[in-house]
């Protein structure tokens, strides 16, 4: 895939290499590295995935970094429901409601 100047994209640069994280970070989160992601308008004439590139950020800074997305969508949300905490707010709606009415 191929982003062209002035195109949305997302670069990211490694922070810290496995290993190189706090101590008292988990073992698990230990093995990986630490990623930052960026997201702005590509700086570069064009370029494909995984070239190094420069970006400007909705902000004005320009950044350097791996190309890793062009055209990005927020990729985020909070997991599947939990039927608890559905029924545990239905219940405290309901118990809200009484103390109102007195």
């Amino acid at each position: 895939m191929k982003a062209n100047m002035g195109d949305w994209v997302e670069i990211e640069n490694i922070l810290l290499e496995p290993g190189s994280r706090a101590p008292q970070v988990p073992s698990d989160t230990q093995k990986v590295p630490l990623v930052e992601r960026r997201k702005g308008y590509l700086l570069n004439d064009s370029a494909e995935l995984g070239n190094e590139v420069e970006i400007k950020t909705i902000i004005g800074r320009k950044v350097k970094g791996k190309l890793s997305d062009i055209n990005p969508r927020h990729k985020y949300d909070y997991g599947n429901p939990i039927k608890e905490l559905i029924d545990v707010g239905i219940e405290l709606r309901n118990e809200i409601e009484l103390l109102e009415r007195r």
